[in-house]
């Protein structure tokens, strides 16, 4: 009995250390993990700042004393209407205007047409439809800047030049804000689209099932409760969305027109914006010219900021409550 009771000790025994081994093992699995991706973290918030400090030295030096003769006045580049580089005149407002214009503009367009296209992918679709819809939008996700570019410039200015045309207006063969509008829509459609998608199926089947249970038409709860639920998610993706419209220079300067001049509201004259300006003539020039176009880089970097600041204010009144609802 006593060397009954002394192995059920030592097994016991044995049992404790190999379970206390085996929580050490997860606790150094964790704190391994966890060390990794703080790193990770740092790493990134070091590369945003190396970058932004590596643009600002480069662009802000053009206008100290110390760059010489070609030192430009700040408030002349900031309030400045025309861009002529064979000029050396250099001014960004109006590129900033038509920046905002065109970002938004395709905002307006790809937007709704996101959110729609993710509700029905999600609710509406049957499984094997909603799937296919899924990979369509992931390939266009995928496609690189330049084949939009390349599209744009083929097709979408033929469009636009024939509808100015009903209008009685006239463009630069196609190229024009409208076109960039259009362009930049079909860009940040699939990624809007995503992330609206992952929302709405996050949504609770309890909060729908709620909905159904109380008389709302499966209609009423797919556009007043789900969305409503999820708007905090898609707002993220507008963010995102904006972000790229911003900062894609490639496709854009394809058919911008890169005026020299503006701001215009007309949908059929050129345009210029930010990254156009930046990456249009960048490997054939040097001095002044080239290191004018980190100045302009400044300047985008700012207003990326203070828009996805604006837009996160926007959301967070009007889609912080959500987690809350749910």
């Amino acid at each position: 009995m006593t060397q009954i009771n002394e192995q059920q000790r030592t097994d016991s025994s044995l049992q404790s250390n190999m379970q206390t081994k085996a929580q050490r093992r997860i606790r150094n699995t964790d704190r391994f993990a966890r060390g990794c991706f703080t790193v990770a973290g740092w790493l990134a918030g070091l590369m945003i700042i190396l970058i932004f400090f590596f643009v600002a030295s480069r662009g802000i030096r053009v206008f100290l004393p110390s760059y010489g003769a070609e030192q430009q006045n700040i408030w002349d580049f900031l309030l400045g209407m025309r861009w002529r580089a064979d000029n050396q005149v250099y001014g960004v407002a109006f590129i900033i205007v038509n920046t905002l214009v065109s970002a938004f503009g395709a905002a307006l367009l790809s937007f709704p047409l996101s959110v729609v296209t993710a509700l029905m992918i999600t609710r509406m679709a049957s499984p094997r439809v909603g799937t296919l819809l899924t990979t369509v939008v992931e390939v266009l996700a995928s496609i690189p800047s330049v084949v939009f570019g390349v599209f744009a410039s083929a097709v979408i200015t033929r469009f636009v030049d024939s509808l100015a045309g009903l209008f009685g207006q006239t463009t630069a063969g196609g190229n024009a804000m409208l076109t960039t509008m259009i362009l930049l829509a079909m860009m940040i459609f699939p990624t809007m689209t995503d992330i609206a998608i992952v929302s709405i199926q996050a949504v609770p089947d309890s909060l729908i099932q709620a909905s159904l249970a109380v008389g709302a038409t499966t209609m009423q709860t797919n556009y007043k409760m789900i969305l409503r639920a999820a708007r905090s998610g898609i707002f993220s993706g507008l963010v995102l969305g904006l972000g790229r419209a911003f900062g894609e220079a490639t496709a854009v300067s394809m058919v911008a027109g890169n005026a020299y001049t503006g701001p215009s509201v007309n949908l059929f004259e050129s345009t210029r914006t930010l990254t156009s300006t930046m990456l249009t003539g960048l490997k054939e020039t040097t001095g002044l010219d080239y290191d004018i176009r980190f100045s302009v880089g400044i300047v985008l970097m700012i207003l990326i900021l203070i828009t996805n600041s604006l837009i996160f204010l926007i959301k967070r009144k009007v889609g912080g409550g959500s987690e809350h609802e749910q």
